[in-house]
């Protein structure tokens, strides 16, 4: 999220994001019958693999060593030119 919009935005744009994800969670069928209508012809067994590969408990809370790998991209990205520099993160406190 861009600094600029301040963290009391960024805090509700995060609470957002998590509720839409538990949300999927709590109701994985409902989620994956609106997901499929954007799946071009994939099924839905592999549909479902791959809505579980990014829509997971981590999704919601990824702790420290998701931190890490946040940070670890950002770096990886600024070192190869896709990001302008320096290599900041900042987390938001919940």
């Amino acid at each position: 999220m861009r600094r600029a919009l301040g963290p009391e935005v960024g805090r509700e744009i995060s609470k957002t994001i998590r509720d839409s994800v538990s949300y999927g969670l709590d109701h994985r069928e409902e989620a994956l019958n609106y997901a499929m209508q954007f799946a071009r012809e994939m099924d839905t067994e592999l549909a479902d693999k791959f809505v579980g590969m990014y829509v997971n408990n981590l999704t919601l809370s990824y702790g420290e060593k998701g931190k890490q790998a946040v940070k670890e991209l950002i770096a990886r990205g600024t070192k190869a030119g896709l990001l302008p520099g320096p290599p900041d993160v900042e987390f938001l406190k919940e």
